[in-house]
């Protein structure tokens, strides 16, 4: 029988402790200060010429320098550098005597009178003139690879002399161009 009581008085404490609601607490109070911010020192924006050039500038890429040009160009069934070009030459070669991280593609080419097979061949003797050219003049040779394109990559399509003058170039290309 005690147990029995035990267990009412056990039931009883459970269910009252249950049935009681919360008495509501107001909230904390909390006072706002807003913090004042530490005086920032300032200073004054720098200027800047949008419309000057960069220090820089490439000198491949200047339409002013010599480095921009790319092409030598050959006469009729020829390989051999003309005079005029070899100024072109020699400022790629001192380019890339300076660079030594430069890589160049020379790519010959031909008009397109003449066999396929022969074209080839002659484009390639046009792009291995030019890199004996730019070794000779202080170039490594790991810096250039010479390749030829054949009658494959003109630049003018019509059949007349003055077209096919542009035709026969060996066209230098620097890493990244190419």
């Amino acid at each position: 029988m005690r147990l029995a009581i035990i267990a009412t008085l056990a039931a009883a404490a459970v269910a009252a402790g249950c049935a009681t609601t919360p008495e509501e607490q107001a909230p904390a109070r909390v006072e706002e200060r807003a913090a004042k911010p530490a005086p920032v020192e300032t200073k004054p924006i720098a200027r800047v010429d949008l419309t000057s050039k960069p220090a820089a500038a490439s000198p491949l890429k200047d339409p002013n320098n010599i480095l921009s040009r790319r092409s030598i160009y050959y006469d009729y069934d020829k390989f051999d550098i003309k005079d005029e070009f070899r100024p072109l030459v020699e400022a790629h070669a001192k380019y890339l005597r300076e660079n030594p991280g430069a890589k160049m593609l020379i790519q010959g080419n031909a008009d397109e009178r003449g066999s396929r097979e022969y074209n080839i061949g002659l484009g390639q003797r046009r792009s291995d003139s030019v890199k004996r050219a730019l070794a000779i003049l202080g170039a490594k040779d790991n810096q250039i690879e010479s390749v030829s394109l054949g009658e494959e990559k003109p630049v003018c399509t019509e059949h007349a002399e003055d077209c096919w003058a542009k035709n026969r170039r060996g066209d230098m290309l620097y890493s990244g161009e190419y």
